[in-house]
């Protein structure tokens, strides 16, 4: 189903970087209408300028204000003629290291975003679903961390583990209204998540971290296209993204045993846990 302009609409939190910047230019390339969210406007102008003329609109909101959902939705609904056809929870910050290492200010911060802000944009965006269903959807960027607990990435993975349940009740909560949902589980990508340190206990980038590790990034335009294949592909709920995405999906099924002492192998080299 279209919009009164011909054109189908997607609210993107996280536009203004990364992830939500790479969706966004995905799909205002096939002729979407594309809401851009974040609480960086020069991030969102930035966004707003790769993209066709006319073809979107830009709303600051901090996902951990209900009452600002409302008000953004609204305000894309409008300018989208009335309908909003996909939403995609895409906001999110990353705190590495381990749980004691953390601040009670990062623990708070990071369950607010990753599972609150998540919770509040599927609440805020429902009605808009419903009423464009069928053939709507909700697509929540969990992670590969939400696949099996990460050491060293405790809260985060926690937070993802979060957004992955929600996603499995809410298509069964919302199947009979024709709403399409689906989480996103890419592995790791290159984004401005990983500019800053772990935490505030340890100075190396998460970039850094990474990279030490041994692991290669997946290109963001995959993860765009997959979000594209959620919206229009066979229905599924979950969506690993990425070489390791996969090959950990696979194992946390198949070989949880084997896949546990990997990761303490992977911890160990890495000095996780040692103090």
């Amino acid at each position: 189903m279209t919009g009164e302009n011909g054109r189908r609409s997607i609210f993107i939190t996280g536009a203004g970087s990364g992830i939500g910047r790479a969706v966004a230019r995905h799909f205002a390339a096939r002729g979407w209408f594309v809401g851009l969210a974040d609480v960086s406007e020069a991030g969102m102008a930035e966004t707003a300028a790769l993209l066709p003329a006319g073809q979107s609109h830009s709303q600051r909101l901090d996902v951990r204000d209900r009452a600002g959902w409302d008000v953004a939705l609204a305000a894309f609904a409008e300018a989208a003629g009335a309908r909003i056809d996909v939403m995609f929870n895409n906001a999110g910050i990353g705190v590495g290291g381990t749980l004691d290492e953390l601040s009670r200010d990062e623990i708070d911060a990071l369950i607010d975003v990753n599972v609150r802000g998540v919770v509040y944009g599927a609440q805020a965006a429902y009605p808009y679903l419903k009423a464009s269903a069928p053939g709507s959807a909700l697509i929540n960027t969990s992670s590969a961390a939400g696949l099996y607990g990460t050491g060293g990435l405790a809260l985060y993975s926690a937070s993802k583990f979060a957004v992955r349940g929600l996603s499995e009740a809410l298509d069964l909560e919302w199947h009979a209204d024709g709403i399409r949902v689906c989480s996103l589980m890419p592995d790791f990508v290159d984004t401005p998540l990983l500019d800053g340190p772990n935490n505030r206990a340890v100075n190396a980038s998460r970039r850094e971290s990474v990279v030490q590790a041994g692991f290669r990034f997946t290109p963001v335009e995959t993860v765009a296209e997959a979000v594209w294949r959620a919206v229009h592909g066979r229905k599924r709920v979950h969506h690993p993204v990425g070489k390791i995405a996969r090959q950990l999906a696979c194992a946390a099924r198949w070989t949880p045993g084997l896949l546990r002492r990997r990761l303490l192998r992977l911890m160990a080299s890495a000095g996780v846990g040692r103090k």
